[in-house]
Parts: C-alpha cells; sequence; structure tokens
C-alpha cells in the first residue's frame, strides 16, 4: 500500500501527469499509470502515445496509498464519465487516502462527491463545472484540505508535484528532490518558497 495510482485517459495532459510520475520516482514513490480503456497506449491532449504500466481491471486497490487524477479536458472528461474510477475515488476518500487532481481533474473529484466541504482550485476554464464543493480558492496555485490536494494547471504541475511528495513521505523527501531539479535555484532566484 505504498504506491501511487495515475489514471490516464484520452486527452490527458501530458505535463500535467507526467511531470508528477517523473518526480514521485526520483523520490522513489512507486507510481503506476493506470489506462481506463482495455488497451496500455494512451494518446495526451498533444498527440503524445504514453504506454500506461497497468489497466484499470489488473489493479488491486490495496496496493495503493494514493491517488492522481491529471486535467486536459477530454482526458478529464473521460474519468469522470468512467464508473469504474468514480467508484475507486470514493473507496479512495472514505479510507482517507490521498487524492489529487489537477486543471480539469477536479471535475472527476465533484463526480464523485468528495470535494462537499473541501476547499479546492482548477482551471479556471471549468470552475464553474465543480457544484459540490466546499470553498473555491481562486487565487491558490495548490490547495490541500485533508485529504484532498487540487491544483490550476500545467504550469503548477511542479508544485503540486511537491505538495504530494511532502503529503507522502514528509518535508524531507521535498527538500532533498529541489537540487536535482534546480528548484532550490528558481526559489531563491523569484525570492519564492514552496
Amino acid at each position: 500500500m505504498d504506491k501511487v495510482l495515475v489514471f490516464l485517459a484520452d486527452g490527458f495532459e501530458e505535463i500535467e501527469a507526467l511531470t508528477i510520475v517523473d518526480y514521485l520516482r526520483r523520490v522513489n514513490i512507486p507510481v503506476d499509470t493506470v489506462s481506463i480503456k482495455t488497451d496500455y497506449f494512451v494518446n495526451g491532449s498533444h498527440q503524445i502515445i504514453v504506454k500506461a504500466d497497468k489497466l484499470i481491471d489488473q489493479i488491486s486497490l490495496d496496493d495503493y496509498c494514493a491517488l492522481y487524477i491529471p486535467g486536459g479536458t477530454m482526458g478529464a472528461e473521460n474519468l469522470r464519465d468512467d464508473d469504474r474510477v468514480i467508484e475507486i475515488l470514493k473507496n479512495f476518500d472514505e479510507d482517507k487516502k490521498t487524492i489529487a487532481a489537477i486543471c480539469a481533474g477536479p471535475i472527476v473529484l465533484d463526480r464523485a462527491g468528495i470535494l462537499c466541504d473541501k476547499s479546492c482550485v482548477s482551471h479556471p476554464s471549468v470552475k464553474d463545472e465543480l457544484f459540490n464543493i466546499g470553498e473555491y480558492k481562486e487565487n491558490d496555485l495548490v490547495v490541500c484540505d485533508g485529504n484532498i490536494l487540487t491544483s490550476r494547471g500545467a504550469g503548477a504541475s511542479i508544485y503540486l508535484a511537491l505538495k504530494l511528495i511532502e503529503k507522502i513521505n514528509g518535508a524531507d523527501f521535498k527538500e532533498k528532490l529541489k537540487p536535482g531539479i534546480q528548484q532550490d535555484f528558481v526559489e531563491k532566484y523569484f525570492d519564492f518558497n514552496f
């Protein structure tokens, strides 16, 4: 139960999906990319085809401590409209496992009913599609409320990855990653600490 499940559906935003996978793996957090299709090859929103590690019917929920929903409007809609994904999200939430989503991804969490009484953020283009939420944090980059993390879009992928690493393994793991990706220099250069 120490792996992270990353759902992939046709139309997923490549930067949002693969940045998270890459950064988690850099700190030795195991990740399975999981296709909701009947084959492993998933086409991103910019026609980059990614081979998933597993198919949705091959996974055991007991193997995972966290779940991540990337954005990309079409990808998020495909995940939102898949009843298996919705049931898995509900199970993760009931077990208080970490759930993260970025960009259009929060529409999937909204359909699962797990944003009620939760603060969240999304890409502004889908804000009006979030009907069952607590508070929308319009000016936040990443919002963490209990077991739920949400973020704005591709430009925030690094910061969501850092928060997810911190939530799963602690701040030390996040800080150890920063020099290798030059995040420490970026934060110093821009006088910004995340």
